[in-house]
């Protein structure tokens, strides 16, 4: 049996998350139906984590097994040529028969992209977080250094998936300005359930002096999500990198 890894892409503006849900329509169950009309039997895929409803992906990575014969280079062109034009794979490699997406993952980035101007851009409609009030980028930025190193970050996350620990290891929390638009770049050992939608909304409420910046440490400590910013909403969040050992580390990394 073959366990072949994907690199892929998708708008998730249409879809209820990654995960295969009982009646909505989620980009796994869309992909699992595109490869088993290619493989010839049902497949079942792996993600390397679970996006919600809304929420989008530059780089994906999943892995299924198949015993179908269709050689790995090709691939990407069979299941795209099943898949609606919002979801495409980019690239597939033979991976470990240990490998897999979630679990091998070493660590992942997310980018927020909010459009922080008066006047909306409907080009950009569902693919950022329309935010008009104007922000301090400035102490933003602050804000967002905040959140760096080893933390419990329970009060940044929403009621959800059980996990064993709120612990986990933010590489860095770094943010850019474009013009109007403000890209947040999150990339962590693992994320909590709306994790970076809450720093987000914590680093916008020390943009505009609710809060300060040096406060979030405490504010961590203290673990209560009732003293942090808001959950933003899904339209400005993208999974954006994933590392991984060996041939499907290289692959993502294209």
């Amino acid at each position: 049996m073959r366990n072949i890894a994907l690199r892929l892409k998708y708008d998730g503006s249409a879809y209820h998350g990654w995960q295969v849900q009982k009646t909505d329509i989620s980009v796994a169950q869309t992909l699992e139906n595109a490869l088993s009309k290619v493989c010839g039997h049902p497949v079942k895929t792996v993600g390397c984590g679970r996006t919600d409803a809304g929420v989008h992906a530059l780089r994906y990575c999943a892995n299924f097994r198949t015993d179908c014969a269709i050689p790995t280079d090709r691939v990407p062109l069979a299941v795209n040529a099943r898949l609606p034009g919002d979801i495409a794979v980019v690239d597939a490699v033979d991976a470990p028969d240990e490998f897999n997406a979630i679990g091998s993952c070493i660590k992942k980035e997310y980018v927020y992209k909010i459009l922080n101007s008066s006047i909306r851009d409907p080009f950009l409609d569902k693919r950022v977080c329309f935010y008009p009030p104007r922000l301090d980028f400035d102490r933003m930025a602050e804000a967002g250094r905040a959140f760096e190193g080893t933390h419990d970050f329970r009060a940044v996350r929403s009621v959800g998936t059980e996990t064993k620990t709120t612990v986990r290891t933010v590489h860095w929390c770094r943010a850019e300005r474009e013009g109007d638009l403000i890209s947040i770049y999150v990339c962590a050992n693992g994320f909590l359930y709306n994790m970076v939608r809450a720093i987000v909304g914590t680093m916008v409420y020390a943009a505009y002096g609710k809060l300060e910046p040096e406060e979030i440490p405490h504010l961590l400590a203290l673990g209560d999500r009732r003293l942090t910013g808001p959950t933003m909403p899904p339209q400005g969040l993208y999974m954006n990198r994933i590392w991984y050992d060996g041939a499907v580390g290289e692959m993502m990394a294209k």
